[in-house]
């Protein structure tokens, strides 16, 4: 014979919704109360007492929104303890930092971190640009019209094989002492240049995802280019000062779009070989390491954009270039490679 179930009401078993709110409402207004006060100023704001409050006001809450999915509270009571929770536990347990901090941090460990766990990835851009470089160099030097194949129209401004070794000394020394004309004519190509290298270092980053085949091919494409200038020049007996020219901003813009390179290809090379990962998994953990590589490269376009601005156009010594050029690349090496403690990024 089996045993009756006994019918048990509903209400019964369900707490009393009115009820509980009315016996644990004071908690949660006063940790809502102290959170709001951390949320919009900082955990100084708080007393001492508020500090020996607010963790057993956490648990107090914690344990209210435990009895309410248990008992199938109304949705909107446990809704409202889940954001309250929410917030209380990113405010007791996450990093309390001002923004002036976490922009130190950035620049005193993310960054230069970020650049060291791309070191594979910049070597082989490196390598790339010196190839692209090298190959496009020995073409112009052999073939000066085949420089017409490897450098687009606006970027020459001049600077090709047709022009004389004047007009070509004249472009890399003594900007102030020429006409207005031929100085605003320095400055669009200088604007145009650091525009161009700018959208190459953007580009090389974001088409990373592709597998890296558009990274690889813009950082080989901006050696091709630096390359073919390099021949112009040099064929005119101006390679010295070509590169005195160049190295005073494109020893920081040149390092940056390898850098961007580097972190695109560790995006792309992440998708491409997942290996046990998905591809999404695969490609987020290597993203978080080339994301802050690229946003420091920001940076560093900033600052080769106000040195080809300034220091190029103003600075007329072949000399003083080289001294500028090498120093700020000096200063990149030993600030992104000098070794520091990792906190687990990746």
């Amino acid at each position: 014979m089996n045993a009756a179930m006994p019918f048990v009401d509903a209400g019964t078993v369900l707490v009393n919704a009115t009820r509980f709110r009315a016996a644990h409402e004071a908690e949660w207004k006063r940790l809502d109360k102290l959170i709001t006060r951390m949320e919009r100023r900082s955990i100084r704001a708080l007393s001492d007492d508020d500090l020996l409050e607010l963790p057993l006001l956490y648990r107090a809450t914690l344990s209210s929104l435990s009895v309410a999915r248990e008992t199938s509270l109304d949705r909107a009571l446990i809704g409202y303890l889940e954001q309250l929770c929410t917030r209380a536990y990113f405010q007791i347990y996450g990093v309390q930092t001002t923004a002036w901090r976490q922009i130190g941090g950035f620049f005193a460990r993310g960054w230069p971190l970020s650049v060291q766990a791309l070191w594979k990835e910049t070597i082989v851009a490196l390598l790339l640009t010196v190839a692209g470089a090298l190959a496009a160099y020995l073409m112009v030097h052999a073939n000066p019209q085949s420089f017409y194949m490897l450098m687009p129209g606006g970027m020459a401004e001049g600077r090709d094989p047709s022009a004389s070794a004047q007009a070509l000394r004249d472009t890399l020394h003594g900007a102030m002492k020429h006409h207005e004309g031929q100085e605003n004519a320095l400055s669009v190509f200088a604007a145009f240049l650091f525009t161009h290298n700018a959208q190459i270092a953007i580009f090389a980053f974001a088409l990373g995802f592709a597998f890296a085949v558009p990274t690889v091919l813009l950082i080989l494409y901006n050696g091709l280019s630096l390359g073919a200038l390099m021949a112009v020049f040099v064929n005119r007996g101006l390679g010295v000062d070509f590169a005195g020219w160049i190295i005073i901003h494109g020893s920081t813009e040149l390092f940056a779009i390898i850098l961007a390179g580097a972190a695109g290809m560790r995006i792309g090379t992440a998708i491409a070989f997942p290996g046990r990962q998905s591809r999404g998994d695969s490609a987020m953990r290597a993203g978080r390491s080339a994301a802050v590589a690229m946003a420091g490269t920001v940076v560093m376009l900033m600052v080769a954009g106000m040195l080809e601005g300034i220091g190029r156009q103003l600075i007329d010594d072949t000399t003083t270039r080289f001294a500028i050029g090498l120093t700020m690349l000096a200063g990149w090496l030993v600030y992104f490679y000098l070794p520091r403690k990792r906190d687990g990024l990746v």
